[in-house]
Order: structure tokens, then C-alpha cells, then sequence
């Protein structure tokens, strides 16, 4: 089993937390985390010890921070706060986001500025390494400060609280804890805050919806270069010196790999395919804005999600508790890590960048099943009439573009007051981040249609052939989901390729 090692100088990557999430990866705790967490320990226990009063350390929360908690009733203190934080609603997010969520609440704890114990975040670990899943209820979380309920709901599972998934089986965090053979952990000063004030909810769903958009926009040139060749379009609007004049890095990326999938060939010298050999000189001047535009596109969208990157990669890597603890210069301070604006933003953003993904891939179907536009059989089916075809893959692909529109309003230009006015403004992140999966899954779903349909036009055109990368597509697609000469219902085919997609078998099918 591979294994990963956090904490020190070693940076996490978006790429550990995916595979952490997806499971068969053991993650330690290295020597230098270690060492890093008992300074910042030693040094809060000393302040608590010289009798100052530390927020969240033997104060109340909140609005109630002024209220001086006896050093008898500190270890009560933490218990509480945990729950009367566990108030998440609505069904329980999948294994991955929960396992993501462990990974990053530990990767920010070992950075040792949060004043827990080692034995707390090994315990963390612990519950992760057994393949423990807490419940974590999709909703509750305002974003600040931070992930209050959905991070209460995991640190439940560590003390023997709550409910867990162990193994695919739903169970108390008492009976999962048990049967892993793990004791409850007994919290001390400060844990039960610093379970809880984080990002690693927003962070965790980002990371994941984040890796499936950059996988996608991998997909949709393929699928975009499949519907070239079926609409018999030109890959002049992919030359490069359209796009060295204005160099927008995705743009020019995206113009390449164009060039890469429709000039492939067998030998690996860059050739026409037979298809576009064979409309040479037929007069038509330009491809609609969805063919011709697929760099400016495409490229778009691959420039916002580099932002999205970079600011998910400093998050994963951030200690966003409070307050936070710094041994080297003697301080316990107060401030507002963990509040989620810059994820906020950044999950609205990819959002509206995978949105844009979906729109133009709708309009490339819509063009494919139009007659006028594509010169091939209308809706993509013979006997049209007695047979529908594609006629309603667009129509659904249509309304899940619609769909993306409305869940592309921003989260994060919403603020709520809580707490009695004391928290006034939050970043909604956790809710940013929930809808851009979903908008994330909405393109996946579109995709899969315009490759059915892209598919099945160039199957009108044979006997020519694609280059050789789309080619060697329409096969595998052919393998499961056969030439429709007559009306079927393509439910199976669509949801087989979805989850070819979701798998990332995609991958395996072809290299760009």
C-alpha cells in the first residue's frame, strides 16, 4: 500500500489529497511534524499555566468570548463546543470528501501553530488509515469561522461520538472506533476548537471538483475535435500564429492540443485525416463560434482554473484555526484564518469556468443534429420522422446547461450576520464549493452526450476516416454503445461513459 508522509518541510499536493480520498494510500506523520506540534504544545500549556486568558483556551466562544471558563471545566469546554457545533443537515457527503476532510484537518494541524497534543492528530490518522468515514451532512456550514458543523460532525467520530461509514456500513463513531480497534481520544485545552475552526469542509469538496475540471477540459477538447471532423470543419482556427497574437496561456494550449488531436496520426507524423482531406477547397469560409472558438474557449476556462489551482494548493497547505500559536516569538494570537473568502471566490469562479465547458460543448451538439448547419442526416438518425435520434440528447444537454447557469450565481457575494452579530460577515464557501461539483458533474454529463453524438455523426461519413486519436475514441465508445440506426433508448450508453469519465478511465483511452 503506497504511503504518504505530512508535516515538515514537504508541501501537500492536490494530487495526495485526491489520492488519499479515493483510498489505498496510509498517511504518517512525520518526524518533523512531530517536534513542530510539541513546541507549540509546551508553549500554550506554559501561558495557560501563567494564569492569561487565551480565546477559546478557558474563554467561551464567540460572543461569549469574555466569559472565563475555570481550569476544572476546560476539558468540558471542548466537549461541548463539538456538540452544539454537530447541527449539519441533509444527506452525508461521499467517503472521499470525508477522507479528504481528515487528511487536510491533520495536514493543518501538523503544522504546529494550532496548540494541540501529537497524540491528537496521530489520532486523526488513526481514524483515517482505518478507513473510518465520518458522516458528514452536506449542509450548515456558513464558511466562517470556517467549517463549523461539518467539522464538528468528523471531530465527533474521534472522541467516540457521532456516526461513521466503516467498510460501506453506516454505524456509530462509538462502534466504528471499536471495531478498527482504536480508542476515543480525550481532548484537552484548545482541541475541540481546533478541530473545528478550518476550511478543510469547502477545501476538501474544491480540491476534488478542482482535479475533475482540469480532467475534463482534457475531455471536452477531445470531444470538441470528434465534432470538427463530424461537422467536416477546419482546423485553420487552430493555427498558431491566430493565437500567438494573443497569447493568453490557455488559449494557446488549448489551440495546440487541437492541432496534436486532429493532425495525429499512426506513424506519429503530424497528417490531415481522410475527412478533412476530403473538403478542401469546398468553400465554406468558418466554423459557428463553437467550432472556430474552442481556444478562446476552452483556454478561458483552463486560465481560471490555474487561479482556482494555485489557490487551493496555498489553502491545503494553510493552518487556518484560531487562534493560532507561534513558540518562536512567544505570541497566542487571534485573527481570521479560517475564514473562507479566497475559497469562496475561487469555487465560484471554477464554476463559471466549467460552466462556460458545458454551454459550448450544448452548442456543438445542437450543431451536430442540425441539418442546415451539419449537411448530415437531421438529428443524427435515418428515416428521420419514424425515428427522433438525437433530437432529445440535446434537448436534456440544454436543460443541464440552463441548470449551470442558475447554480453559477456567486455564494460568495452573500454574507449573513451569526452569533449575535459578533461573526457579520462569512464567505459561504461551503456552499460555493457544493455547487460547483455539481456544476462540475452537470459538464461531465454534457460532455458524454456531445461524444455519443460526435460519435455518430462521423459514423455518416464513413467510408472516410478521423485521425488517428479520434479514431482510436470512436472505438472504445463503439465497444459498448453501437452505431444507433434506429431509435433506442441511449440511457445505458450515456451512463456508461459517465462513469468512464468519473473513473478516470478516460485516461487509459487516450494521451494528449
Amino acid at each position: 500500500m503506497k504511503t504518504l508522509e505530512i508535516g515538515g518541510a514537504k508541501r501537500l499536493s492536490l494530487e495526495d489529497v485526491r489520492a488519499v480520498a479515493l483510498g489505498g494510500v496510509q498517511v504518517s506523520l512525520s518526524s518533523a511534524a512531530k517536534a513542530a506540534i510539541l513546541k507549540s504544545r509546551q508553549f500554550l500549556e506554559s501561558e495557560v499555566s501563567s494564569g492569561k486568558t487565551l480565546y477559546g483556551v478557558n474563554t467561551g466562544f464567540g460572543l461569549m468570548s469574555n466569559v472565563k471558563i475555570s481550569g476544572d471545566q476546560i476539558e468540558t469546554l471542548q466537549y461541548n463546543l463539538l456538540r452544539s457545533h454537530a447541527v449539519g443537515v441533509g444527506p452525508a457527503m461521499p467517503d472521499k470528501v470525508s477522507r479528504a476532510m481528515l487528511l487536510l484537518r491533520a495536514q493543518a494541524l501538523s503544522l504546529g501553530h494550532s496548540g494541540v497534543r501529537v497524540e491528537l492528530v496521530q489520532k486523526i490518522l488513526d481514524v483515517l488509515n482505518a478507513g473510518i468515514c465520518p458522516l458528514i451532512p452536506q449542509q450548515g456550514s456558513v464558511g466562517a469561522s470556517g467549517d463549523l458543523a461539518p467539522l464538528s460532525h468528523l471531530a465527533l467520530v474521534l472522541i467516540g461520538e457521532g456516526r461513521a461509514r466503516l467498510k460501506g456500513a453506516e454505524m456509530t463513531g462509538a462502534d466504528a472506533l471499536k471495531k478498527a480497534g482504536i480508542e476515543p481520544i480525550r481532548l484537552a485545552a484548545k482541541e475541540g476548537l481546533a478541530l473545528i475552526n478550518g476550511t478543510q469542509f469547502m477545501t476538501a469538496i474544491g480540491a476534488l471538483a478542482l482535479l475533475e475540471s482540469e480532467h475534463l477540459c482534457d475531455v471536452a477538447d477531445v470531444a470538441g475535435a470528434m465534432t470538427v471532423e463530424a461537422l467536416r470543419g477546419t482546423e485553420t482556427a487552430f493555427e498558431e500564429e491566430i493565437h500567438s497574437v494573443r497569447p493568453h496561456p490557455g488559449q494557446v494550449l488549448v489551440a495546440s492540443r487541437m492541432k496534436s488531436i486532429l493532425l495525429s496520426s499512426s506513424d506519429g507524423r503530424p497528417k490531415k485525416s481522410q475527412i478533412s482531406e476530403s473538403h478542401e477547397g469546398c468553400g465554406k469560409v468558418q466554423d459557428p463560434y463553437s467550432v472556430r472558438c474552442i481556444p478562446q474557449v476552452h483556454g478561458a476556462s483552463r486560465d481560471v482554473l490555474k487561479f482556482v489551482r494555485d489557490v487551493l494548493d496555498r489553502e491545503i497547505n494553510a493552518v487556518t484555526d484560531n487562534p493560532l500559536v507561534f513558540p518562536a516569538a512567544g505570541k497566542i494570537l487571534s485573527g481570521g484564518n479560517f475564514h473562507g473568502q479566497i475559497v469562496a471566490i475561487a469555487m465560484d469562479a471554477l464554476s463559471i469556468a466549467m460552466a462556460e465547458i458545458g454551454s459550448i460543448s450544448e452548442q456543438r451538439i445542437e450543431k451536430l443534429i442540425n441539418p442546415a448547419i451539419s449537411e448530415l442526416p437531421a438529428f443524427l438518425v435515418k428515416e428521420g420522422g419514424l425515428n427522433s435520434g438525437y433530437m432529445i440528447v440535446q434537448v436534456a444537454a440544454a436543460s443541464i446547461v440552463s441548470e449551470n447557469k442558475t447554480l453559477c450565481h456567486p455564494a460568495s457575494v452573500d454574507s449573513i450576520p451569526t452569533s449575535a452579530d459578533k461573526e457579520d460577515h462569512v464567505s459561504m464557501g461551503a456552499w460555493a464549493a457544493r455547487k460547483a461539483q455539481r456544476v462540475v458533474t452537470n459538464v461531465r454529463r454534457v460532455l458524454v452526450m456531445e461524444l455519443l453524438a460526435a460519435a455518430q455523426g462521423l459514423d455518416f461519413l464513413r467510408p472516410l476516416k478521423s485521425s488517428s486519436m479520434v479514431e482510436t475514441i470512436h472505438a472504445k465508445i463503439r465497444e459498448k454503445s453501437p452505431f444507433m440506426d434506429k431509435d433506442r433508448s441511449l440511457h445505458d450508453d450515456m451512463q456508461w461513459l459517465d462513469g468512464v469519465l468519473e473513473s478516470g478511465q478516460w485516461t487509459q483511452w487516450v494521451q494528449v
